[in-house]
């Protein structure tokens, strides 16, 4: 089985204040032994970020209705986080909904590398990580989520979704399982 590590949204507006922020040396600490091993195995690296016009014109309905303004194309909140171990090279996939799926070519860049599987990683595990991983899910990829690198704003509800998640969607693997694996 021929694996990628999807990286999602680790992105500089979501780590302003709050868990993230308190959780961040960690998580991205934990990303980064994730990288580090898909580097060595030459397996690809896929990153995903979140990024909208300035007038939310191509933004989910709840950021327009709110005048929600994160991420914004041409910011520096829209970058990823720069201790991450972000290469040039990797593949990159800009998203303007919760799945890195939606209007994307995620699908064709995943089959063009004859991935079978992913490893997610990344943020909001309520949001983007579970409809992400859904929907790799519903295209019958295998799905580990990566359970040191992924986190959310809200304990709760990121606890609640990798309950649900574990039940039938994905498999939650912590690093040194995952590290294992990958090197076995």
């Amino acid at each position: 089985m021929k694996k990628a590590l999807l990286i999602i949204d680790l992105l500089n507006d979501f780590f302003k204040g709050g868990l993230l922020a308190e959780h961040r040396q960690k998580l991205t600490t934990s990303v980064n032994e994730l990288i580090d091993v898909m580097r060595e195995k030459n397996m690809p690296i896929i990153w995903v970020r979140q990024e909208y016009k300035a007038d939310l014109s191509d933004a989910p309905l709840y950021n327009r209705k709110n005048n929600k303004s994160i991420t914004i194309k041409g910011t520096d909140g829209c970058q990823f986080l720069p201790e991450l171990h972000h290469e040039e090279n990797d593949y990159e996939i800009i998203k303007k909904r919760y799945s890195a799926f939606f209007n994307t070519d995620l699908d064709d860049l995943l089959k063009r590398l004859n991935v079978d599987g992913l490893i997610i990683a990344g943020i909001n595990t309520m949001t983007c990580v579970r409809v992400t991983a859904i929907d790799a899910y519903q295209r019958d990829y295998e799905v580990i989520l990566a359970l040191d690198g992924v986190d959310a704003y809200d304990a709760e509800q990121h606890e609640n979704s990798i309950k649900y998640l574990q039940y039938a969607v994905v498999q939650g693997i912590h690093n040194n399982e995952i590290i294992k694996l990958m090197r076995s």
